[in-house]
């Protein structure tokens, strides 16, 4: 299996990064705070339109104290204006994040959405997900950090997670064994 395709892991060079809800919430759940985007990235842009997602909080609230103590994120303060393809192919936040990327030309996207992605590559943006950040935590910054247990932890809090992203992280923590 080509896991490229599947897992993009994000690269040195990609000092910015726009995110979109599903990765923010995700890496909430695995390491219980979004400190580690600090050490990952020069820059973590969060549209407006991503940032009322979280605060919104949804039944649970889950993710709300750890988004607002991320006082590293750069957070937008005004919606994005998004162009009409985008808005009528993607919700709200995903549209958002392209639509910023795209902007601003930061080649990287953090989205973890089968749909969302396809647009991104469309675009010709640099796509990683919540799983390619904390493989590259885990590579870059805390080689003892156990993706298996980040998955169990995400699982937990109610992230769904496709087959090929758990088969990934087995693989990724036996090769660090």
């Amino acid at each position: 299996m080509n896991w490229s395709l599947i897992l993009t892991m994000p690269d040195k060079k990609n000092k910015t990064i726009v995110t979109n809800t599903s990765p923010l919430i995700a890496l909430v759940a695995a390491w219980d705070s979004l400190e580690p985007l600090r050490h990952l990235y020069q820059s973590v842009k969060v549209p407006k339109e991503v940032s009322d997602e979280i605060l919104t909080g949804g039944s649970s609230n889950f993710g709300i104290k750890a988004f607002e103590a991320a006082d590293f994120l750069e957070v937008a303060q005004h919606p994005t204006a998004i162009s009409s393809y985008l808005s009528n192919s993607l919700d709200k936040g995903e549209a958002a994040v392209i639509q910023l990327a795209l902007d601003q030309q930061i080649e990287t996207v953090c989205i973890d959405e089968t749909i969302g992605r396809r647009i991104a590559r469309m675009n010709a943006l640099t796509l990683t997900g919540s799983m390619g950040i904390l493989a590259r935590y885990k590579r870059e910054l805390e080689s003892d950090f156990s993706l298996v247990q980040a998955v169990n932890r995400m699982q937990s809090k109610g992230i769904r997670l496709g087959d090929n992203i758990i088969q990934f992280a087995l693989i990724q923590d036996k090769n660090h064994e």
